[in-house]
């Protein structure tokens, strides 16, 4: 598999904590993003998986 690139920078994603917030509500993941502009690339199974379901949690409340 290649490395993810910035379409922006054209460097390398690094792989850093990031917060992320819903509703209020706010949960870290390990996502890559770019070391100069800060982009985060959402891979689709975290979108589709836990973000999915942090969502779910916080609209049944």
């Amino acid at each position: 598999m290649s490395a993810l690139k910035c379409v922006k920078c054209g460097v390398e994603l690094k792989p850093k904590k990031t917060m992320f917030e819903y509703l209020g509500n706010t949960f870290s993941h390990e996502v890559p993003v770019c070391p100069e502009c800060g982009e985060a690339y959402i891979p689709q199974e975290l979108a589709e998986g836990r973000m999915r379901e942090v969502e779910e949690q916080l609209e049944d409340k």
